[in-house]
């Protein structure tokens, strides 16, 4: 028997043993979660209120009967979600719960591949294992499978919405969004990408998949009009538990109203100034505009909103995945400092020093987005008043050396050809 896969005789570079160290942690990690973590379950349990509520819609029972007065995960999907999730309940619970890890499981990976594709990238890349390995080894992954929720598929929605908008197949893009929507609204700050970008037909297919279910699933609901009268009231809250944006968080420290106010007017202004930055001088390199700005907005969204909570940071990956272009917000400490907040799966809950513990686990995803704006804010604050004094703004706001490195790669592909070029390229935004 051979053993030289072990050991070849023209050795192994660099990137080779750092791929065949990843790939194990990565493998056994996901195997850990799907396998030990997720079927283990928790006390938080999404899924149990799904099924609850799809049993009682094969059955035509009201669904909308949840008590808000308790703090238990409460089923708030409207209509056109009862019925599109309803055939979980065809089976007993227990199965139906881990056919829909798995399948929330394929839809996470299929997400990961996809934004590999997106930014360049196959399998046989060293980011394949370190991408697969970091997601979920996250809080988010972990969490949506562990409580069983339907993020996983929000997730694959959002990265083929990104796949086809860049590629500009608007209507296919709208309706990968709109299927998201038919179950939860979390993804709709995305659709200010197209308008900025002007691919007005998105807005056509992302508008027409939820209605077009909500029309069919209405007159099959027992009690359609419970959802307007109970839970659209209740969504619209902020409650004090278990909310990680900016008015959860300070309402349950007893912060005033008015610095609540002041911190998200404030960073409501970064934002604002951000996406301006971003609209003005950063559109037309398409893959940094729509993958920053995704998170940019999901991250105002979460955090200046009502509701904010640690596990949908998932849809924060395809801003992550832009630390591999040169341009990038996040080369910089700070911003992975704000990540590690929010994608970390560390408890600080300490016996020894609790008071000081229990404030840090329960802030640092709050601090972790507010951080986050913060970063992106004053990288792109910073390149534009740099490029202003440079008296470059015509050419845009990126550093001065990456325009160099571009000139130079385009000198390369003059005198060597395209092949050499697209080489060059790789190499400089890994």
């Amino acid at each position: 028997m051979s053993l030289s896969f072990l050991e070849p005789r023209n050795g192994r570079t660099t990137t080779d043993v750092i791929k065949f160290a990843l790939w194990p942690f990565a493998v056994m990690t996901v195997l850990n979660r799907v396998l030990v973590r997720a079927v283990n379950g928790d006390i938080t349990d999404d899924f149990n209120p799904v099924y609850k509520a799809a049993l009682a819609f094969l059955n035509r029972q009201p669904v909308y009967t949840a008590n808000f007065d308790s703090v238990d995960p409460h089923y708030l999907y409207p209509p056109g979600a009862t019925m599109l999730l309803s055939p979980i309940a065809v089976i007993d619970p227990e199965r139906s719960r881990w056919l829909f890890i798995l399948a929330s499981t394929i839809a996470i990976i299929a997400a990961l591949y996809i934004l590999l594709r997106i930014f360049g990238y196959g399998l046989n890349s060293v980011a394949a294992p370190a991408l697969l390995l970091a997601a979920f080894a996250s809080e988010t992954v972990t969490n949506t499978l562990v409580f069983t929720n339907f993020n996983g598929f929000v997730l694959l929605g959002e990265i083929a919405f990104v796949y086809f908008l860049l590629k500009r197949k608007d209507l296919t893009a709208g309706v990968a969004i709109g299927l998201t929507i038919v179950v939860k609204p979390i993804l709709v700050p995305l659709l200010i990408i197209p308008l900025m970008t002007k691919q007005w037909k998105v807005f056509v297919t992302a508008a027409a998949i939820p209605l077009v279910f909500t029309a069919i699933a209405w007159p099959l609901s027992v009690d359609p009009m419970d959802f307007v009268r109970r839970t659209v009231p209740y969504l619209l809250e902020s409650r004090d538990y278990f909310n990680s944006a900016i008015v959860g968080n300070g309402r349950y420290y007893g912060l005033p109203e008015w610095m609540i106010f002041g911190l998200r007017g404030v960073l409501g202004v970064m934002v604002l100034v951000s996406l301006w930055i971003l609209y003005r001088y950063c559109r037309e390199d398409r893959l940094f505009f729509v993958a920053t700005t995704s998170g940019l907005v999901l991250t105002a969204h979460w955090l200046l909103g009502s509701l904010g909570q640690m596990y949908y940071s998932m849809m924060l990956f395809p801003l992550l995945m832009t630390v591999v272009l040169k341009n990038s917000v996040l080369r910089n400490w700070p911003a992975w400092l704000a990540i590690y907040g929010f994608m970390s799966y560390d408890r600080w809950l300490s016996g020894r020093f609790y008071t000081a513990g229990r404030a840090f686990d329960y802030m640092r995803t709050t601090f972790g987005w507010s951080l986050l704006i913060i970063v992106i804010f004053g990288v792109l604050v910073g390149r534009y008043f740099a490029a202003r004094s440079d008296g470059r703004l015509d050419r845009g706001i990126e550093p001065e050396w990456i325009g160099a490195d571009s000139r130079r790669i385009d000198a390369e592909a003059a005198t060597n050809g395209d092949r050499a070029a697209k080489t060059a390229r790789a190499t400089e935004s890994y």
